[in-house]
């Protein structure tokens, strides 16, 4: 039941922070904010690196050498899959955000067929559902669809990949060193495009600090710290079903908080996204082993 109880917070931030993302968005550029977001971010998790230091065996020896590669390919993965979220922001509602980016639940077994492995009846129809429920969300005037839906949705194969980039590569250098070290680059990265490509005011930032503050050290730190808390006890199936719930969380506050509202069709389609979600986690994913995550550390 705690476990549960934190999964479901976790999902709830991850939700929300779709709202926060977009309000941000009419006091800063897109970059501008995810450099300051993903900056204070990997801050928030330093004590904790600190007291993974103190206790042996929490985490793993850091070698620069060996471990570089790794960090690079998961910093970029992300910067790629926060980039293009935020972006899509520009002119989508959170709550078609939130569900298009919750695709990526299953792309992640069908981007497994590209080295070999078997995929799931079940990822298939799941697949099938999702890919109904994005037309009816996003397309309209015939098969017309919104380009900040495709890049939202480009997205959502980045984040895919970046789940198999974490599966393989954090126990190797440690999840929260690699978590700090991700969200460093990530931040880096943005705050480079935003000096070249942004007027930067610092009264924007100011206006703004509320939802840089929710996306950082809430969606980023702790809600990451969450999720590796409860997945300690909680099966990683079951985990991934609750998480998924984020794209409901982010309609949801969408909705509260933007005055957005869901025709519905909108429904109906977020509903067929959110079955397929579901349906591939429920009958097509087989057990991992503890700690492996089903969602990249951010929103």
């Amino acid at each position: 039941m705690t476990a549960d109880l934190l999964l479901l917070i976790t999902a709830a931030i991850w939700g929300f922070a779709f709202v926060a993302q977009r309000v941000g968005m009419s006091h800063m550029g897109p970059f501008t904010f995810n450099g300051i977001r993903f900056s204070l971010g990997a801050l928030s998790l330093v004590p904790f690196l600190i007291w993974g230091r103190k206790k042996p065996g929490q985490q793993p020896d850091f070698n620069l050498k060996t471990y570089l590669v790794p960090v690079i390919l998961t910093g970029l993965t992300l910067f790629t899959g926060a980039s293009l979220q935020q972006i899509g922001l520009v002119g989508t509602t959170a709550g078609k955000a939130g569900f298009i980016t919750g695709l990526y639940v299953i792309l992640v077994p069908l981007l497994a067929l590209l080295w070999g492995e078997r995929t799931h009846a079940a990822h298939w129809a799941g697949a099938l559902l999702a890919v109904a429920g994005l037309y009816l969300l996003s397309v309209r005037g015939g098969w017309v669809i919104s380009p900040y839906d495709l890049v939202v949705l480009a997205g959502a194969f980045a984040w895919a990949v970046h789940v198999h980039l974490i599966a393989r590569y954090s126990g190797r250098v440690g999840p929260v060193r690699l978590a700090a070290l991700q969200f460093a680059i990530c931040g880096v990265l943005s705050l480079v495009v935003a000096l070249l490509f942004e007027p930067i005011a610092i009264s924007g930032v100011g206006d703004g600090i509320w939802t840089i503050l929710y996306g950082s050290f809430l969606s980023v730190g702790l809600a990451y710290t969450l999720q590796v808390i409860a997945q300690r006890t909680a099966n990683p199936s079951h985990a991934a079903i609750i998480l998924s719930l984020e794209g409901a969380f982010a309609a949801l506050g969408g909705w509260l908080i933007l005055n957005e509202m869901l025709a519905p069709r909108d429904i109906v389609g977020a509903g067929l996204m959110l079955a397929g979600m579901l349906i591939s986690q429920i009958f097509g994913t087989p057990r991992l082993k503890k700690g492996h995550s089903m969602k990249p550390e951010t929103s």
